[in-house]
């Protein structure tokens, strides 16, 4: 039997990227997913990708940081499975610039979207948790970032919110610890993504968002990883995998660094 079989897992940010690559690993094995992103077509695409391999998924797209996600999220997910075992707060994106040249618009954004919105998830969670015990243990696994732990130039507001995640993750498995929940961050190193290896620039809420990093310094981050190169989304999926099965059942309140020998 699968180990995630009779799990109905929400991952935010799935339309895309590493979130995708999360949602088609928890499905593989056996989760029934809510598949979120910013727009409606990446979210069907996922979906229909998790259906076609014989999974089942279900879409709901919209804005992490929107006032009332969070609730709508939630029921989603236990009106179209019955049940709420796996959260994944992935979504998200990095708008930086240094602290000078940063405007409250970029900083309240990274904190909007990184921060608020794995707390109003999480927040918008707990009265079905409490009324609906299980016997397994449910998992929470928030997204960080090695910026969330060592800092990196350029990028305050992404890393104050990374390091304002490993706060909330390690508050968080201590008042729910009582309801048989796991709550442990995954902190990621460079991960080949959009964000990293596009070039241009992407549509967020209406802002235009410069993506991409220079292929020179991106050469030179590799070579300062201990394995050499970056991470692919599947290799990072894996990490977030780890955390969702039942032989992670007695770690909570911490932070698993994939990034590949980079800390």
């Amino acid at each position: 039997m699968s180990k995630l079989s009779d799990r109905a897992a929400v991952v935010t940010g799935s339309g895309r990227g590493i979130g995708r690559s999360i949602a088609l690993k928890l499905a593989a094995d056996g989760a029934s997913v809510v598949v979120n992103d910013l727009d409606a077509g990446p979210a069907e695409e996922t979906v229909a990708q998790i259906k076609a391999a014989g999974g089942q998924a279900v879409a709901c797209p919209g804005s992490v940081s929107e006032k009332g996600f969070a609730e709508r999220v939630v029921g989603v997910c236990t009106e179209s499975f019955g049940a709420l075992d796996i959260i994944v707060n992935n979504a998200g994106y990095t708008w930086d610039n240094v602290v000078q040249k940063m405007t409250d618009e970029q900083w309240d954004a990274i904190l909007d979207v990184h921060l608020k919105a794995p707390f109003r998830l999480l927040r918008a969670a707990q009265p079905y948790l409490k009324a609906h015990p299980v016997a397994h243990h449910r998992k929470v696994v928030n997204i960080s970032s090695i910026a969330g732990l060592g800092g990196n130039a350029g990028q305050v507001n992404y890393s104050a919110a990374k390091a304002g995640v490993v706060g909330l993750t390690k508050t968080m498995a201590k008042e729910w610890g009582r309801y048989r929940v796991n709550v442990n961050a995954v902190a990621f190193g460079l991960i080949e993504t959009r964000l990293t290896s596009g070039d241009g620039e992407i549509e967020v809420e209406g802002k235009e968002i410069k993506v991409g990093v220079n292929p020179d310094l991106l050469a030179a981050m590799a070579r300062m990883i201990p394995l050499g190169r970056g991470g692919t989304p599947e290799e990072a999926a894996g990490a977030v995998y780890l955390m969702c099965l039942p032989e992670s059942d007695y770690v909570s309140g911490q932070v698993l660094v994939c990034g590949g020998g980079y800390e």
